[in-house]
């Protein structure tokens, strides 16, 4: 039986898959990936393809081997930083890379580009996530989905001084008090 990978197009049988120690890795490997991101990291692999040329196993297997413990961890490290990559932000990535095929330089070389577009996302939920302490701690709420400012910016400061009843309201309870109303 003869079968063909849609991303690298190696065509071989499965007694070759199962016998070549680098296909063996590499089916090891995408058996171990995560479903939801099975299908982008098999495309993403062909963005690696030499133009006339297909991809060996050998190298499929090393870059999924660069990848899998990665994204087991939802963490890479860049620049010195360790930034959180849980699996929505590669899923993300991936496709933003795939829909940007026609704009990169193929073959790619390196996983860089896909892990800074993850450092990126991680960078914005940080930034996120840290206007909304800064919020917080400003006495700030969120009501809705618009912050809005402290009562007592909006109304004054607050003091425990009895306020005088406005005239017209006086005027509508004594009203009632003649009335007979209780």
């Amino acid at each position: 039986m003869k079968t063909s990978c849609p991303a690298c197009g190696a065509a071989f049988s499965l007694d070759v898959l199962i016998g070549n120690e680098g296909a063996r890795e590499a089916v090891m490997a995408a058996l171990a990936i995560p479903a939801p991101l099975g299908k982008l990291l098999v495309q993403y692999l062909g963005l690696f393809r030499p133009a006339q040329r297909q991809l060996s196993f050998d190298r499929v297997a090393n870059l999924l081997g660069e990848l899998l413990p990665l994204i087991a961890e939802a963490k890479i490290e860049r620049n010195g930083r360790i930034w959180s990559a849980p699996q929505d932000y590669w899923a993300a990535a991936l496709n933003e890379m795939l829909a940007k095929r026609d704009a990169l330089t193929l073959p790619l070389k390196s996983h860089g580009y896909l892990l800074a577009i993850i450092e990126g996302y991680s960078s914005k939920a940080e930034a996120k996530q840290e206007a909304g302490t800064e919020a917080r701690r400003g006495g700030y709420t969120q009501v809705g989905s618009a912050a809005t400012k402290p009562v007592d910016q909006v109304l004054g400061p607050v003091t425990n001084k009895p306020r005088s009843t406005p005239p017209n309201l006086r005027a509508a309870l004594r009203k009632g008090e003649n009335d007979g109303i209780q």
